[in-house]
């Protein structure tokens, strides 16, 4: 179950992954990678946004609405959550993240697109 805390003067939000999952398939949020360029284009979430923390610029970032608000994940919520306390700490109101990242997407046996070695071309996982 989401849980919401205050930080930073907004709202934080930290979702699971079967949370994500749902509404990211009902196209009801806009996600946002914060990993690196290269992890990224090694495998990702499918559709993902990449916005990685070296450059993150909160203000850069897509409008978010109530009716599609903006979850920021990584490899495993560690800079997903820093990021979005960056997101908050620069005025926004609030934010949500995906607790476990990456790895915790992939362990749910979610799909994603991964690097063909052959080819260089990204492919469906699993």
């Amino acid at each position: 179950m989401a849980e919401t805390e205050a930080v930073n003067g907004g709202s934080l939000t930290t979702m699971s992954v079967e949370e994500v999952k749902a509404l990211y398939d009902e196209n009801r949020i806009v996600l946002i990678d914060v990993r690196t360029p290269a992890e990224y284009a090694f495998e990702h979430i499918g559709g993902a946004l990449l916005a990685p923390m070296s450059g993150f610029d909160p203000a850069r970032l897509p409008t978010q609405s109530d009716d599609r608000p903006i979850v920021l994940y990584c490899g495993s919520g560690m800079r997903s959550r820093k990021m979005s306390e960056k997101y908050l700490a620069a005025g926004f109101g609030k934010i949500a993240h995906m607790a476990g990242g990456f790895g915790a997407w992939k362990q749910s046996g979610n799909g994603f697109l991964g690097t063909d070695p052959a080819t260089g071309a990204h492919v469906p996982r699993p």
